[in-house]
């Protein structure tokens, strides 16, 4: 599979803290070779929208779609508490 970063994610890495960016790419890789790693935590978030969600570490969290052999990864943001 594929991974394609859109411009808001590219956005948000910039402005986000230099381990969070390190770990963010080590789970990308993650993403790359097996949807169900297990430090990813991926689950269906949005059924209709065919959303999921992933770990990035324990404070972060990225989104993105499964389209066609492609993961477009949306958003990575803060986890809220």
């Amino acid at each position: 599979m594929k991974v394609l970063l859109t411009d808001a994610v590219i956005g948000a890495l910039g402005g986000a803290p230099p381990a969070v960016r390190k770990a963010f790419f080590k789970q990308i890789r993650f993403l790359e070779e097996n949807l169900h790693h297990p430090s990813l935590r991926a689950k269906k978030y949005d059924e209709a929208k065919n959303r999921w969600q992933a770990r990035v570490n324990k404070d972060w969290q990225f989104y993105f779609k499964i389209v066609d052999d492609t993961y477009v990864v949306s958003s990575v943001i803060p986890h809220p508490k």
